[in-house]
């Protein structure tokens, strides 16, 4: 009896450290839940993307009262962030080692997560489909763990450059963008493809997200007689900038970061009449466009927004975007089979193959590789016409530097 009594306690001490090692493999996790962390501005400069945060909580929500993956509830954990890079750094911190979270997703913003990507890197921490198309997302040499989700602002820039050359090849081009990471990748964008023109076609002007206005700037471009502007700003500086430009009855051929199109949080400010003929880049369906109006994936959308987050304004494509974020984690998650190790989400994060989503524009699928960090590499031009975006031309895939 004491040798039997030995040897099942034996047996009890492996089969608890084994348990003890898988629960130390699979941080976040346990049999009934994963933790999830994110930052997002809900409040300073760049809180009109809080409403991104908020869907991706009701959207895990809607999850949990189905039943979860795999048996697992999701305990997202959203923290303010304040749009702050070393606020960024605090949050990220206290979900990685105080929360301890299985993985961050779509943490918003490109100089807040510039300010995390090392730290959760070193860390080995998933860190998915942020909300920023900083190029450097798809750099997956130096940051094997951080994936984007939305084509390359560098990308986009090379897009736009290539159109003003085929209509406007003598065009004069005045360039506004936030002097940070987000901003420089349209500069490099135009750089890419005009090359040593670049210098003799471009004016250039630059602003700090935590500026008032961007009116002195803007007339400074004016008088440099450009016939073509590039806004390459937030929500609150591109809405300020459609009111200037037509204030000051310039009439360039407008282009306008994408991360900036949102009708209720841009166009309807800045005045719909304002900014008739600004151009742009897709590559999710506008809720406003009559298109979509009896498309299943909108509908899909739709039928989401009224139960779980009614009175949203569903003009705002922010929510549009935000729900594409979080039906391809949910994919993820639903490819790792019950295994939420860290090593095994990344892994299914990379293996997104033709994934296509409600939101996506036809003919725009998602995929990933352990060498493609891009999930989505195309866009299709659009203009606003006062009402809503109107999309021209083909679907244009791209290549990110």
């Amino acid at each position: 009896m004491k040798r039997f009594a030995a040897v099942a306690a034996g047996a009890l001490a492996v089969v608890l450290g084994t348990a003890a090692a898988r629960a130390a493999d699979t941080p976040g996790v346990t049999a009934t839940e994963i933790k999830i962390g994110n930052t997002s501005p809900y409040s300073g400069p760049g809180s009109t993307y809080g409403v991104l945060g908020k869907l991706e909580t009701a959207f895990f929500g809607m999850v949990n009262e189905q039943g979860g993956v795999a048996g697992h509830k999701i305990n997202y954990i959203s923290l303010d962030d304040t749009y702050s890079p070393p606020k960024t750094m605090e949050q990220a911190r206290r979900l990685v080692e105080e929360d301890n979270v299985a993985f961050l997703f779509a943490t918003l913003g490109t100089p807040t997560n510039s300010a995390i990507v090392r730290y959760v890197n070193q860390k080995k921490v998933p860190h998915l489909f942020l909300a920023t198309g900083a190029d450097k997302w798809g750099d997956y040499k130096n940051y094997p763990w951080t994936i984007g989700w939305q084509p390359s602002y560098r990308t986009e820039a090379q897009i736009y450059a290539t159109y003003i050359l085929k209509e406007k090849p003598n065009a004069k081009i005045a360039i506004l963008y936030q002097n940070d990471d987000f901003g420089k990748d349209y500069f490099l964008g135009f750089k890419d493809v005009l090359g040593d023109k670049f210098d003799k076609m471009v004016t250039v002007a630059t602003y700090e997200s935590t500026d008032a206005t961007i009116d002195s700037q803007l007339t400074t471009l004016q008088a440099s007689g450009a016939d073509v502007l590039l806004v390459a700003a937030l929500p609150k500086m591109s809405a300020q900038a459609i009111r200037k430009v037509h204030e000051l009855a310039w009439k360039p051929m407008f282009f306008m970061s994408n991360v900036s199109i949102s009708v209720g949080a841009v166009m309807n400010p800045a005045g719909p009449d304002n900014g008739i003929g600004v151009i742009s880049g897709a590559f999710v369906k506008d809720p406003s466009d009559p298109t979509w109006a009896n498309d299943p994936g909108m509908n899909e959308w739709r039928g989401f927004m009224n139960k779980y987050m009614p009175g949203s304004d569903q003009s705002d494509n922010n929510y549009v975007v935000a729900y594409g974020f979080s039906k391809t984690i949910l994919q993820v998650l639903k490819q790792c089979d019950g295994d939420f190790s860290r090593e095994n989400i990344m892994k299914e994060a990379n293996n997104l193959h033709d994934v296509e989503s409600p939101v996506l524009l036809p003919g725009i699928k998602l995929n990933t590789s352990p060498t493609n960090h891009h999930p989505v590499r195309a866009m299709q031009l659009e203009k606003w016409d006062g009402k809503s975006w109107v999309l021209f031309g083909s679907v244009i895939q791209g290549t990110p530097s």
